[in-house]
This record gives C-alpha cells, structure tokens and sequence, in this order.
C-alpha cells in the first residue's frame, strides 16, 4: 500500500464523480491533484509527473492503448470507473485490452480508494511496446507464422515491389500471409496490386485497436487476393499519418501473426521525432520503426547504382542500430551488366560494411516488373520469369519452404482493376 496518493480525475461529467470526489476527499492519504475536463487535459497533466493515479470513466473519449501507455509512462496508475451490473464484464474486457487493470463498478464506489492506493505488481501490468524500445520476450505458444519486414533508403530501391513479391511467393507456397502496408509516407500496395477499396486497412485497424477490438474483427481491416493471401492496405495520403496512435503497428502485427506469415511494406526513414515523447501526437516515422521493433526478420533492399548502394551501405549502418541482432537479409535490386561489376564486385562491398544473414540479386526484368504493375498482378501471378525466380531464392533464404508448391495464380477474390 503507498503511504500518500495524488490523483487526477476524469469524469467528464458523469454522474459518479461527486460521489468518488468526495470519497477521495475523505481518505487522508489521498490528495485530488486536479480535475480534469478530458482525456487531453488528463495526459498533459500527467506529463508533469506529480500524480501517481487517476481515476477515470472507461468511456472517456479518447480514452484508449496509447493514452494508457502514456500515463504508465510518467508513473501514473490508471483506474476505471465502469458500468455495473451486468455489464460490468464488458467494461472489465475493455479496460484489459486497453491496458488498465484497475477497474471499480459505479456501485460500489467505496472500492474506489482502495483501488488507488493499491500498488500494481509488474505481472498485472499490460505493457504495450513503444517505438524505440524493443518488446518483451514472447510466451505462451509459438506462433503461427514471422514477421518480416521489408526496409530501404531513401530513393525508390524497390520495397514496396519486394514486399509484394515476397508476399505472394509466400502465399505461394500454401501459407497463410499477410501483406500490411505501414509506409508512412503514403502508401502504394493497393495501387500496385489494384486493390480498388478506398477505406484503408491500416486506419481501420487504429480505429479498432483504439476501441480494444482489432483482435476479434482484424477479418475486416483486410482485403483477400486469393484464398491465401490478404492485403491491409496503407495510408491514402502522407499527412494521415498521425491518426495511427503508438502501439498501433505493434498490436496490427502481433494479432496477424498470431494467424499467418507477415510481410510489411515500410518507409524509408529510421530517425525518431523526439517532440513524439512529449504527447499523444507520434511521430512521422514511428510507423517503419513500430514494424522494425516487431520484426523477426527484416529484408533491406537496394539498388545496383552507385548512388543507390552508397545509400545502402549507410543506411545499414543504421539498422543495425534499430534492430540489434536480429537477421537482416540483402536485397540488390535491379543488377544488371550495364554497370561494369558483378554480384561478387558487390557482395565484396557489401561484406565490407554489413554481415548480412543472406545477400541475394534481383535483376533489372523492367518488362516483368511494368506488366505486373499495369495489371494490377503480383510478380507470382504473371508465372515464370527471370525476376520471379530471384524472388523465390529470397523466400528460400527465409526459410519459406518448396514442398506443395502450387502453380501461378490467375484470379483473385478482392476488388482489383
């Protein structure tokens, strides 16, 4: 039990608050810090670091993960106020997919104190990865399937075509994957693979995630291209960005692992935006760096020009940083002899500055590469080609196994041009 409480509420209104205020105002090792008129005034007040809990209603506008993992952040314990009766199970259910452990029926309301001065043991604690801080270890069974994450500089090497390809050349091999779009820049899956759906998965799934039911509805956040593969299609435009909370990127992968392989399309920048840390609003690349802090595997691409490999040789540099030791592959893309080196010229340069898990080459097959991208097709639909077959080396070095392979696809089951 702590010694001395101080404590932000937040009732908007609701009928209880009186009686919780002055039960509060009644106990002599709690002091009522401030009342708070929202969930906003709630977080900026949490920001000073004065309060050690608040109490709150569990319907709470804008009360959601990342709010929760905010106050945990500057120490503050949350407790919730929620409907009894019966639906007070309902509200419990909530308030432990939001992160909040500590929640009081609004008839019984002399709990209230108790609930605040109660300690939480690090056990009870939902803890949600943030950007920049790796996850805990996973427990409990394995999971269905891995998260690769498909990552480049800056200059258009290739990821958004790679992610793609390797995707389907996953599906391919008779897995269940799933191709998600986190591109905070504004994302191109859907266009490439002609994915006509204007409603964005990945706001889909904020909005879900924000509500504590991406879990039990992550079916609608996706769009199916065959029986195997589905798309959770990107942001339609760059500046939508902040309306995809932390733990957002996180939560989307973890569920869809739990169910089928993950590849994910990401941005090119790794810098973090250090006005994130001071409120709710993220920053701009913390959807790449969420998706890089998941990732069992990441696949870097690159191109064969100078220009692009001097691009890549300092932007591993810097992945390595963001993902410690997990394995990074080494895509070069678009190799061709037109350059005056070889794949072994290449892989000495590469070698000279990276220790990749495995460094694979895809040629410049423009012919292929444009006829998929008109057709709205992945690379594995169009069937046998010089740019397919690097691909599937790639799969191979990820360990996507060849046993069952089925034959090149020609009809999908989402709404594609």
């Amino acid at each position: 039990m702590a010694d001395r409480a101080l404590v932000i509420v937040v009732a908007s209104g609701a009928a209880w608050e009186p009686a919780v205020l002055a039960r509060l105002g009644e106990h002599p090792a709690i002091v009522v810090l401030k009342r708070c008129v929202d969930v906003d005034d709630l977080l900026a007040a949490a920001t000073a670091g004065q309060a050690d809990a608040a109490v709150l209603g569990l319907d709470s506008p804008g009360l959601d993960r990342s709010a929760v993992d905010l106050l945990r952040k500057h120490g503050v314990r949350p407790v919730a106020i929620a409907p009894g009766g019966a639906t007070l199970d309902g509200g419990r259910l909530r308030a432990a997919r939001i992160g909040i452990t500590r929640v009081v029926p609004e008839d019984d309301l002399d709990a209230v104190p108790g609930a605040v001065l109660e300690d939480e043991s690090p056990e009870t604690v939902v803890r949600v990865p943030r950007p920049g801080v790796p996850p805990p270890p996973p427990t409990g069974p394995r999971s269905a399937g891995r998260v690769v994450a498909v990552w480049g500089p800056a200059g258009a090497p290739g990821r958004t075509t790679l992610a793609a390809a390797l995707a389907a050349e996953s599906a391919r091999r008779r897995r269940r994957t799933v191709l998600v779009d986190a591109d905070p820049y504004g994302g191109a899956v859907a266009q490439q693979l002609g994915v006509l759906d204007e409603v964005s998965g990945l706001l889909s799934a904020a909005r879900l995630a924000a509500a504590g039911q991406l879990e039990e509805r992550f079916g609608s956040v996706q769009r199916g291209l065959d029986d195997r593969l589905s798309v959770v299609t990107g942001l339609p435009r760059g500046d939508r960005f902040a309306e995809v909370r932390p733990g957002t990127v996180e939560h989307l992968l973890e569920v869809a692992r739990a169910q089928a392989e993950v590849v994910v399309d990401t941005g090119f920048s790794l810098e973090d935006d250090p006005g994130s840390e001071y409120g709710t609003r993220p920053g701009r690349n913390h959807l790449t760096l969420a998706a890089l802090e998941v990732a069992d595997v990441v696949v870097a691409v690159g191109g064969a020009d100078p220009v692009a490999l001097s691009r890549l040789a300092r932007g591993l540099v810097e992945l390595r940083e963001v993902v410690g030791g997990r394995p990074v592959h080494v895509v070069v893309n678009r190799m061709r002899p037109t350059l005056g080196w070889s794949e072994r010229d290449v892989a000495g340069m590469v070698g000279s500055f990276a220790r990749p898990a495995g460094l694979y080459f895809l040629p410049d097959d423009q012919p292929t590469v444009d006829r998929a991208l008109v057709a709205g097709r992945t690379l594995a639909e169009l069937g046998d080609s010089p740019v397919a077959r690097a691909v599937a080396r790639v799969a191979d070095g990820l360990g996507w196994g060849v046993e069952g392979v089925a034959t090149p696809r020609t009809a999908g089951r989402g709404r594609r041009r």
